[in-house]
């Protein structure tokens, strides 16, 4: 890593212009991606349930309205008035034949699509297309034609619903780049005390975020990639990106202030600091990319578009940084703010160690007194925090994930209200094989007797494939209904045919056994890989096991918080949410991949420290409490300006999306205080040098060939004048 940071400071301008080009061609590229995304996609398509629906659909046609549009007069006028039905019939009779395959209405005999007190009429108009682009596309070209003369149009279903989630992302990515850019560069201001200083995560967050739609944009010519992917690299991308630049510029700063020249301060800078943002952002993308072990695209898509942002902001900060820092050179420290008194970078090198003296040293100070006391205290209050979610519920993802008022929600609950019949939840059970009518009937007269059906109905029928309509007075999520589609799926099938059973219902039974069954996996990949890299790192194998112990705890209490806010609506008048009764099964999973790795990214730069030390000197003690000392200041600033990032999506309009904003802003805060400060360094100060161990085998493997990090200089001493973004950690 020296030799890259001496090759880049000296072709710092080719190297500028290469990241230039690339973030230029980034936003040409990338900033279509918006056009490219597909909606959720939580269902595994080789779940029953899906196989059902696309058998269904191959055989019938599509069975599902995509559009529900309701129409209202403003007078108050009934539904059976002459106006009233001329409006309607000449509106739909206009819709362009090629994108709407049928689009019934209450004058055309159909029941059930007059609300109860005769004023408003429902269509459901199912779209020609059978694939998600083609949906999107026969939309927008009816969108702008529902709209009656006379009449107040209201327009939901799935596609609206779809469109909606869209807009709401897109203004959600706008007000969060609105919200944190300038916060971040105030407080970048606060921490750096100079101008150019503070530009650089911002530089750096831009770049992560176009490159990572660069990227997404490539995937979506190969793979479906969910709207939902957005989100998520914006919030890592400008997060990490702040974290590494922070890291980087500080350590700059610091070989400056001890008499470096600049090609030798950015060598030194990127062996150091560069190669624990290298190992942290290789974590962190380790991490997230156990979301591609599940078949769901939104799962997936998160995985992709947070590795990308990861690898961006990665990538960004060990090349085009470094070579600014190499054209800018002492001029880091220019503009700077009045509280700052003289130039961090002409500050005297500091040569003596002090570890006495300092907030963080008091706090380090206190833990080593009391360690037993810290621990317990500590993991007590963590798990109190998680205990809400061993009464977890899951519900599925509807139209309540909207902000209130919008109109493809509204359009959803006043179905629910006012139109008798319309709220009947259904399954379908699709037959495929030879089955005469005796045996279909049979079958039929079976699935009537399984308790909570309320009719059963051959809707389809061709030669080989029937399909039946099953309804129920249940909710759709409900472990009632749930336990309906098992019972369902339990009545033995007409000899010689394939029974499949789908619907709102099955397909939420089969998202949760995929989960289920794909999450043991997920877990033992991140365990595993966090073991290997930290030993990697550190050469212990006790660490790496403490690490994961000790994450998982924290993580617990952040999904305690997440429950006792968004499952039993506590908050939800502040944060401007519907309550569901229970959490998307998806957002507690993705989650955990983000905070295990971000935990992981903050352990590495507090273990880099305390490894130093522990080599220089043998003394557990002091060890530990150096490295709380030399890092709990830039690691709190760098936690601080993340959780900006992040706290800005718990302003978002979707409900899942705000439910990942604030869970990992709670992880985050009480990782960066309460488990870095007093949790790690007291399980470390009991554990004394059983911190370091490993068979000897492993030990001297390790001392050939492991991930070594260099001491280029003296260990300097802190000092007051030291800024916060000075006190950079000697990796």
């Amino acid at each position: 890593m020296h030799r890259w940071g001496r090759f880049v400071a000296r072709r710092r301008w080719t190297v500028l212009l290469a990241g230039l080009l690339a973030t230029v061609l980034a936003g040409a590229t990338g900033l279509s991606v918006f056009g490219s995304l597909s909606d959720g996609g939580f269902e595994d398509p080789e779940s029953e349930s899906a196989r059902a629906t696309a058998l269904a659909a191959d055989t019938f046609g599509p069975t599902q309205a995509d559009v529900l549009v309701l129409y209202t007069s403003p007078d108050g006028s009934r539904v059976t008035e002459a106006t009233f039905q001329r409006a309607v019939q000449g509106t739909i009779s206009a819709l362009p034949s090629g994108d709407v395959v049928s689009a019934p209405t209450t004058y055309d005999g159909v029941e059930g699509l007059v609300s109860e007190d005769g004023r408003t009429t429902l269509v459901p108009i199912t779209l020609a297309a059978t694939d998600e682009e083609g949906r999107a596309e026969a939309y927008d070209n009816i969108a702008d034609e529902l709209d009656a003369p006379g009449l107040t149009t209201r327009v939901g279903g799935p596609s609206a619903i779809f469109t909606d989630v869209g807009e709401q992302v897109s203004e959600d990515i706008a007000r969060a780049e609105s919200l944190t850019l300038p916060l971040v560069l105030l407080l970048s201001l606060v921490i750096f005390g100079s101008l150019v200083s503070a530009l650089m995560p911002a530089l750096l967050g831009g770049i992560a975020v176009l490159g990572s739609f660069a990227v997404l944009r490539a995937l979506t010519t190969v793979t479906d990639v969910s709207i939902y992917a957005l989100n998520i690299i914006t919030l890592l991308g400008i997060g990490l990106a702040i974290d590494y630049a922070l890291f980087v510029v500080s350590r700059f700063r610091e070989e400056l202030a001890n008499g470096r020249n600049t090609p030798d301060a950015v060598a030194a800078t990127i062996g150091t600091a560069g190669r624990t943002v290298a190992f942290s952002g290789l974590i962190v993308a380790v991490s997230l990319s156990s979301l591609l072990l599940f078949p769901q695209v939104f799962l997936r898509s998160m995985g992709f578009g947070g590795v990308a942002a990861v690898l961006v902001a990665m990538i960004a900060a060990l090349t085009v940084l470094p070579a600014l820092l190499a054209v800018l050179g002492p001029r880091i420290d220019a503009g700077r703010m009045p509280w700052r008194r003289g130039s961090v970078t002409s500050t005297a090198p500091r040569h003596a160690s002090s570890v006495d003296s300092g907030a963080w040293a008091r706090i380090a100070g206190m833990v080593m007194r009391m360690p037993v006391r810290v621990l317990t205290l500590v993991t007590v209050a963590l798990l109190a925090l998680g205990l809400p979610f061993l009464r977890v519920e899951w519900t599925d993802v509807d139209e309540r994930v909207l902000p209130v008022g919008t109109e493809s929600r509204v359009v959803s609950e006043t179905i629910r209200a006012d139109f008798p019949g319309q709220g009947i939840e259904h399954a379908d059970v699709v037959v495929s094989g030879p089955v005469d009518e005796q045996a279909l009937a049979s079958y039929t007269e079976a699935l009537s007797q399984v308790d909570s059906v309320e009719a059963v109905t051959v809707a389809d029928r061709t030669r080989d494939v029937a399909r039946i309509d099953v309804t129920y007075a249940l909710d759709a999520a409900s472990p009632a209904a749930r336990d309906l589609v098992e019972q369902l799926r339990a009545v033995p099938e007409p000899a010689g045919a394939e029974v499949l059973v789908g619907g709102p219902t099955a397909y939420f039974v089969d998202l949760l056994d995929s989960l289920g069954s794909t999450l043991p996996w997920m877990g033992l990949v991140i365990t595993l890989a966090m073991l290997v890299l930290l030993f990697l790192a550190f050469g212990s194998l006790v660490l790496p096991v403490k690490a994961v112990l000790v994450n998982a705890v924290s993580v617990t209490a952040s999904f305690g918080v997440v429950v006792w806010v968004f499952q039993d609506g506590n908050l939800s008048d502040l944060l401007g949410f519907t309550p569901m009764g229970g959490l998307d099964a998806t957002q507690p999973i993705l989650m955990l991949a983000i905070l295990f790795g971000l935990s992981m990214d903050y352990e590495v730069f507090l273990l880099s420290r305390i490894r130093e030390q522990w080599d220089r000197t043998g003394d557990n003690t002091l060890a530990v409490t150096t490295g709380l000392q030399r890092t709990g200041s830039i690691i709190t600033s760098a936690a601080l300006l993340l959780a900006i990032v992040i706290g800005a999506f718990a302003t978002s309009g979707i409900t899942f999306i705000k439910m990942i904003g604030l869970g990992m802003l709670v992880a985050i805060v009480l990782d960066a205080t309460v488990v870095r400060t007093l949790l790690v360094p007291a399980a470390m100060r009991l554990l004394g040098a059983a911190n370091w161990w490993a068979p000897a085998p492993l030990a001297r493997w390790w001392q050939r060939h492991g991930l070594h990090e260099t001491a280029v200089r003296a260990e300097p001493a802190a000092s007051q004048s030291t800024p916060v973004g000075a006190d950079a950690m000697s990796r």
